[in-house]
């Protein structure tokens, strides 16, 4: 099976032309005012426009208020969902988009259960434990926490870089990796080289598998 890659927290357009080129499957925007990554709605409008067809555009909120979700959507044409606060399952289901929950792995995560009660969501996204930055913060968490089974598809994210990602692959395989810092020369504007290389670990990973 081919490994997924989403890359999040995109600030330029020409940043995120260039991993739709390099071959990423997602950019993910940040509509969360305190992230460094943070964009507003006309920016994410206007990095949608220099997209081309499939690629995956996913929004991420944090604890977000119902309606400014729904000004977003109502501009930005987001194929996905990403809830990384504290957000309930009838929340998330609410807005009849497609969505995967974001969760903090820490020792005694019960997985199982959150798989359960966000059981229509397209995946979980499991990052390092982390309240106060939700999420980008380079941070690794231990993959050992991560169970060999979930009934949900599993994307890994937390501290991925170029040069981890392929052991990362090897000891969770989950379904899809998402990185943010780890492909970055300042917050915000990613590199493009890292891009590559990061997106060129994972196929070789892949290709190593067929």
């Amino acid at each position: 099976m081919r490994t997924r890659v989403k890359i999040c927290g995109f600030t330029r357009s020409e940043d995120a032309a260039e991993a739709a080129r390099l071959g990423a499957d997602a950019i993910g925007l940040v509509f969360y005012p305190p992230s460094p990554r943070h964009v507003d709605i006309d920016r994410a409008v206007a990095i949608c426009r220099t997209l081309p067809a499939f690629v995956t555009v996913v929004g991420l909120f944090v604890d977000e208020a119902r309606e400014g979700v729904e000004q977003v959507m109502d501009r930005v044409p987001l194929d996905l969902l990403q809830f990384h606060g504290d957000e309930p399952a009838e929340y998330c289901r609410s807005f009849g988009r497609p969505y995967f929950k974001a969760v903090r792995m820490a020792a005694g995560t019960d997985l199982a259960g959150l798989a359960k009660a966000y059981g229509d969501a397209r995946g979980l996204l499991l990052d390092a434990d982390d309240a106060q930055a939700k999420g980008g913060t380079g941070t690794r968490f231990d993959w050992a926490l991560v169970p060999e089974r979930c009934t949900l598809p599993v994307i890994l994210a937390g501290g991925l870089k170029p040069d981890n990602v392929v052991a990362a692959l090897e000891q969770v395989r989950p379904y899809a990796v998402d990185v943010s810092s780890g492909v970055e020369s300042a917050k915000g504007i990613k590199d493009h080289n890292k891009m590559a290389a990061f997106l060129n670990e994972v196929h070789r990973f892949d290709h190593g598998q067929q």
